[in-house]
């Protein structure tokens, strides 16, 4: 929210510099944005009278004018504006001054051959307006060299941050009682005029939706002439960022911005029969002033007549009844409209305004009466006309809430000593009704209080949060205890051991669209949101690989050769009674080049299924599963490709990861180029280790004699997969065989049909002696024979 320092001293007295009342924000909770200063950015412009104006002697649309500025003698400037002659008032840039519009600087030049000393400007130029298709004109009164900034009365703009939470500061006068209770001037009041109505209400007002509309006030102005507002009504409006449009709709933007009630006001001529507040149609079709159109449903709040939806209630008005220059009778319509529906209907249709903002936060429902008093007061001052007398349909909830609050609480709850009656002062100067025994009514307008410790929160607010103390929390004796949980430790060692062999964390939404859910979901009862962020974001993510294939997706659009993407996080699934079933899981995604092209091969080399493999039992052994005692099988699921993945199990039934490459169907589900591969590796599915304290690594203890090792080719069926083999070769002899790996797989000339070779080496570590020739024998005699098992048999 913005606001001028100007109108802040509307409601606030205050000697306060800029800095000091941008540090009582911050400290009061209103987080100061930014500070704009308008006179700096109109430095170096001077009001000028134009003496002369000729025809530019090389151009058709340019003239050359001598300008008086009020130092010493006329310059000249050449000027192309329409409306620049002899005797009118306007504004000059000198040589040296940026044009704040487009920030060019001006300099001394010469235009067609003619000599020009500045610019004339504009009011766009400016950034004061629209308007560019003459320079400005001022009024006569306007003193000759005086600074436009001085002349625009430029002053100071607030860019503040206003919680949620604090509706009631959605208007610069309740950011003024703010910082009135934080010592920063005096509270300044707003004096409600006393507008006495002429003659009954020529138009029928209710509420035909008490639960959307509880309250709908208002009443005619005739004969209105809706101009220009004011100077000063302009000047605080473009201080907000608002455009100033017509008097009319300015008074209510005015309002709005000044006192943070949104308030409308319809052509009358464009009404027919009774004005009321209803529900809308199923169907219905309403002309927003966002010169959209939109459906409606019967479940929002509008304003109608007897001919159709005028109002979306709370959030924007329509094209049909606003209000022109040929406007001359108005109806004025101030309203409470229910927080909950306002925020509903902004939702579904998808329409944010100023209003909504205000009215889904909650407004004063205690300000109608004043508030259409101030806004009839504006209006007749700036347009002239003949108010009616007021119609109130309905009444809004504006019983303030009464809390029984012990002071003791600010201690307790806040941490810092405040005497008693410095409590009742600030929640008075608050607005806070307090009595003798500490019963405090809350103003209607604070919807934020609930509860004493609320009123605590406002105390030490203004109080000031940086007077509370900093305490140490209490700590036992003797050396702290881990808080981490097994589970931590366990993703802690993971996300350091994925890091280190080359993998990118990646961080990715837990919500998926439904169709990218539904193809990993295998059958799951999967979460869905009621009221999801977006549609894209509607459903729970039953696995990680989609937000990780989704990434690696964005990461080759935008040019990546290659990615190596993990990430530890949580699935989700719907459990017994209702409830969550959230599993802890490690997801890689592994795409594009695994090696750049080169010299020695000329092309880039990719990802393969053996790469995935690599990677899951690199990660299963450093999440402390038994990686050795694994089994390869099928079934990955049908997100990969049957015959390029495989699971990793601790038995049959206890599935620890799944590898492989995913399938084309599941690459064209998610429009990715292939191929891809990818892990999921089951946290909740590794045992915890038996005795095991953390983490910590086992000493070192190095053997004390030195390992032998000895090859053995076996011709073995060529189905038999070659981590059966070693796993019959490790199980030969468990105490002397710590290692077993193939090293050359052939078949072909020499291997009979239907078999391959496949060479193993076995390294044997003796213990306190080294092994005898016998014991080697009876080693390898030992494998032989559980090779053998697998139909494997020894070459010759």
């Amino acid at each position: 929210m913005k606001f001028s320092l100007e109108w802040l001293k509307h409601f606030l007295d205050t000697e306060a510099t800029v800095p000091d009342i941008a540090a009582a924000l911050n400290a009061i909770g209103h987080e100061v944005e930014g500070i704009e200063d308008p006179a700096q950015k109109l430095d170096g412009f001077r009001i000028a009278k134009v003496l002369t104006a000729a025809k530019h002697p090389d151009a058709d649309k340019l003239q050359v004018l001598s300008v008086d500025t009020g130092a010493g003698d006329p310059l000249q400037v050449v000027c192309g504006a329409p409306n620049a002659r002899a005797g009118m008032l306007g504004v000059l840039g000198l040589p040296g001054a940026v044009v704040p519009a487009n920030g060019m600087e001006l300099r001394k030049s010469a235009i067609r051959g003619v000599e020009s000393n500045g610019m004339m400007c504009s009011v766009r130029e400016l950034e004061l307006g629209d308007e560019h298709d003459g320079i400005i004109e001022l009024p006569e009164s306007a003193q000759v060299g005086q600074s436009f900034a001085d002349y625009t009365q430029a002053s100071p703009v607030f860019d503040v941050a206003i919680t949620p939470n604090r509706p009631d500061c959605m208007g610069v006068m309740g950011i003024a009682r703010d910082l009135a209770a934080a010592g920063i001037g005096t509270f300044k009041p707003v004096e409600i005029p006393k507008i006495a109505g002429t003659g009954r209400c020529p138009v029928e007002i209710r509420t035909d939706d008490a639960q959307g509309c509880p309250a709908f006030y208002g009443r005619v102005i005739r004969g209105v002439t809706n101009g220009s507002s004011p100077g000063w009504m302009q000047r605080r409006l473009l201080a907000a960022g608002q455009r100033p449009i017509s008097a009319l709709v300015d008074a209510t933007n005015y309002l709005m911005l000044a006192f943070g009630r949104p308030a409308h006001v319809y052509d009358l001529a464009e009404l027919s029969g009774a004005v009321r507040a209803r529900r809308a149609h199923d169907g219905e079709k309403f002309a927003a002033l966002n010169e959209k159109t939109y459906t409606l449903d019967d479940t929002m709040t509008v304003i109608a007549d007897d001919n159709g939806v005028h109002d979306i209630a709370g959030i924007m008005g329509g094209e049909h009844s606003s209000v022109t220059t040929e406007t001359t009778d108005v109806l004025l319509e101030i309203a409470y409209f229910a927080p909950e529906s306002i925020g509903v209907t902004g939702r579904r249709l998808g329409l944010a305004s100023d209003a909504r903002t205000r009215f889904e936060r909650g407004v004063d429902p205690d300000f109608l009466d004043d508030g259409l008093a101030l806004l009839t007061d504006l209006i007749v001052r700036t347009c002239g006309g003949e108010p009616s007398e007021i119609v109130r349909a309905g009444s809004p909830p504006s019983d303030g809430k009464v809390i029984k609050f012990d002071t003791g609480l600010t201690e307790c709850l806040g941490g810092v000593s405040v005497a008693q009656e410095q409590q009742r002062a600030i929640l008075e100067a608050l607005d806070f009704s307090v009595s003798d025994d500490w019963t405090v009514t809350c103003p209607p307008r604070r919807h934020d209080i609930e509860g004493p410790a609320d009123l605590v929160e406002e105390v030490v607010r203004i109080h000031g949060l940086d007077k509370v103390a900093s305490v140490a929390l209490p700590r036992a004796r003797g050396v702290a205890r881990p808080t981490a949980t097994p589970q931590q430790q366990r993703e802690r060692r993971l996300r350091r051991a994925a890091a280190a062999r080359g993998l990118n964390e990646a961080i990715t939404w837990s919500f998926l669209p439904a169709d990218a859910a539904g193809h990993f979901a295998d059958g799951a009862d999967l979460w869905a949101l009621d009221n999801p962020i977006s549609e894209d974001m509607k459903v729970m993510r039953p696995s990680l690989l989609p937000g990780l294939i989704t990434a690696a997706k964005r990461n080759a659009d935008r040019g990546a050769a290659g990615s190596r993407l993990f990430e530890i996080g949580r699935r989700y699934f719907r459990g017994a009674q209702g409830g969550s079933d959230e599993k802890p899981t490690l997801g890689v995604i592994l795409a594009g080049e695994k090696t750049p092209r080169g010299w020695a091969s000329g092309k880039a080399e990719q990802f393969g299924a053996f790469d995935a493999k690599a990677e899951a039992l690199a990660l299963l052994e450093s999440a402390g599963a038994p990686a050795a005692n694994l089994m390869v099988m099928g079934e990955a699921g049908s997100q990969f490709h049957p015959g390029q993945s495989a699971t990793l199990r601790l038995g049959p039934k206890n599935v620890l990861a799944r590898f492989g490459a995913l399938h084309p169907a599941t690459l064209k589900a998610f429009d990715v180029d292939g191929p891809v591969m990818a892990v999921e590796i089951f946290l909740d599915a590794i045992p915890a280790r038996k005795g095991a304290v953390g983490f910590a690594r086992p000493p070192y203890a190095p053997p004390a004699l030195q390992a032998i090792t000895r090859d053995f080719a076996f011709l073995v069926p060529s189905e038999l997969a070659a981590g059966d083999l070693v796993k019959a070769v490790r199980g030969a002899d468990k105490q002397a065989i710590v290692d077993a790996r193939v090293f050359d797989v052939f078949a072909g000339q020499g291997v009979p049909e239907g078999k391959q070779s496949m060479a193993v080496e076995v390294v044997l570590q003796p213990g306190d002696k080294s092994f005898t020739d016998d014991e080697i024998k009876t080693i390898s005699d030992n494998v032989i024979a559980a090779a053998a098992k697998h139909g494997a048999e020894l070459r010759g």
